[in-house]
């Protein structure tokens, strides 16, 4: 296993400087060409995600962008919001969540464009939409080799070493809550979450999977509400703080952690893990919204980095540094209970487990539909797609006995490959993404309700959905 780890730690040591030469790249060149979309057109984000869905052709109700909203966030909202926070803090210092805070903000134009092209690009499902960067890779960039390659590393990425990560997060902190790290503990988790993962997945019991879509928000807002009140418990410390992450991410104040390299290195790791833009699991889920024109799904997932990264991870920034824990006793979600602990006491620690156990099941799932929306992809065999259920099953449980720093360097690897490609895909038809971005902003400029149909660029190739002749798209231009 060391030797493994080993060689992980290698590959990611060089992979991860052009990962982050190109995330930084693209978001850049992102940004500018959409004149700052992610910053001016922040009211008009909360204004199209309160939208209604269209009616879809088959005369049933389309999914809103909100409820696509929520599908992403379920996968974005999870272990990298509490335990990778935490991870940044440990091996980068206060000043990663500098950069962390920086590259949401310059990323979300980066999930803006790839969101818009995944509505673009969707194809009609049974009773929805499905679409993502598989999708606009075959039919934007006609290179169906791209989207199958795309569909093997997302689907391994997130069916299998993701919901690696999340598993392991879980059995972390049941482990710190129970004050007990013996094997038998880790065991017993790692079983537990694997069965309830198998009962869900194979359809047994489609039961816990309506009951995390009602604790999952409840869970989220409890602990932005925690945040909050570790914030005002501890107001006067707060200017410090700030101070503290802003001299550690130039390197003005030395820091466990140690050199402003590893800041800007595991604040974008972590930060990517977490929101995920640009690395093309969003669009999945962006690209299942019935709305009038791509763009309005583009702004909603761009809003959704911010609550992931804006809001949620810094709750746990603020909860560790106005802790002012040892950084380097604990790692991941043990970090963040510890430093709970010390603010409210041991019940903190029972309770951040429960939301962790929650929010990391919930990604589990959401990890394992973009798995299957991907197996679907390349294939519709029923053997290849339950062999793809067993081997999810597996490695959750090997997840919650694995070490910790190898799960997650193992996600680290596959997820900065799994952007790169997406990225290749992207910045070429970040052009399209433009027109279309222009399209939207000249109709809202005539007070119009923004309609995309494929008349509008003929010369596109591949667009399947956005018929003019939709009853859907005439009803809402009307509007």
């Amino acid at each position: 296993m060391d030797a493994v780890h080993e060689i992980v730690d290698f590959i990611n040591e060089y992979l991860w400087y052009l990962v982050i030469g190109v995330l930084v790249f693209a978001g850049l060149l992102l940004t500018g060409w959409s004149k700052f979309v992610q910053l001016r057109l922040i009211g008009e984000m909360f204004r199209v995600i309160t939208e209604k869905p269209l009616i879809m052709e088959n005369g049933k109700k389309g999914i809103s962008s909100f409820k696509a909203f929520t599908i992403s966030a379920a996968s974005r909202v999870g272990t990298g919001n509490i335990a990778g926070v935490a991870i940044a803090i440990t091996l980068g210092g206060p000043g990663a969540i500098f950069w962390m805070w920086l590259m949401a903000i310059v990323g979300s134009a980066t999930a803006f464009v790839e969101s818009t092209l995944g509505q673009l690009y969707k194809v009609q499902d049974k009773d929805s939409y499905r679409g993502g960067p598989a999708y606009y890779m075959t039919q934007g960039l006609n290179a169906k080799w791209m989207g199958v390659l795309f569909a093997v590393i997302i689907t391994v990425t997130y069916g299998l070493v993701f919901n690696s990560v999340q598993a392991n997060s879980i059995a972390d902190s049941v482990s710190t809550a129970l004050d007990n790290d013996s094997d038998t503990v880790f065991i017993t988790v790692g079983v537990v979450v694997a069965v309830l993962t198998a009962l869900v997945i194979f359809g047994g019991i489609r039961r816990i999977g309506a009951v995390t879509q009602v604790l999952v928000p409840a869970m989220a807002l409890s602990y932005i509400g925690l945040g909050l009140l570790v914030v005002v418990m501890n107001i006067s410390e707060v200017p410090a703080m700030f101070r503290l992450v802003f001299e550690s991410a130039f390197g003005l104040r030395e820091a466990a952690g140690g050199t402003v390299g590893a800041a800007i290195m595991w604040g974008i790791r972590r930060g990517l893990f977490s929101n995920e833009a640009g690395m093309g699991s969003v669009p999945n889920a962006a690209s299942t919204a019935a709305v009038s024109h791509p763009v309005k799904q583009g702004l909603v997932q761009a809003l959704g980095v911010y609550f992931d990264t804006l809001i949620i991870c810094s709750m746990t920034a603020f909860i560790i540094l106005l802790a002012d824990p040892a950084f380097g006793e604990r790692e991941g979600a043990a970090l963040t209970q510890n430093a709970l602990s010390l603010q409210f006491g041991e019940w903190a620690v029972q309770y951040l487990a429960v939301v962790i156990f929650i929010l990391a099941f919930s990604s589990v799932l959401g990890n394992y539909y973009y798995g299957e929306a991907n197996v679907e992809f390349l294939t519709q065999s029923k053997t290849v797609l339950q062999s793809f259920r067993l081997a999810v099953v597996l490695c959750v449980f090997l997840g919650s006995i694995g070490s910790l720093s190898l799960v997650w360097d193992l996600a680290d690897m596959t997820m900065g490959v799994m952007a790169l490609l997406n990225l290749a895909a992207v910045i070429p038809l970040s052009a399209i993404a433009m027109r279309l971005l222009k399209h939207y902003l000249a109709q809202r400029r005539e007070g119009f309700n923004p309609v995309f149909t494929r008349d509008d660029m003929p010369d596109l190739k591949g667009v399947e959905c956005w018929d003019p002749t939709a009853p859907e798209l005439q009803h809402a231009r009307k509007q």
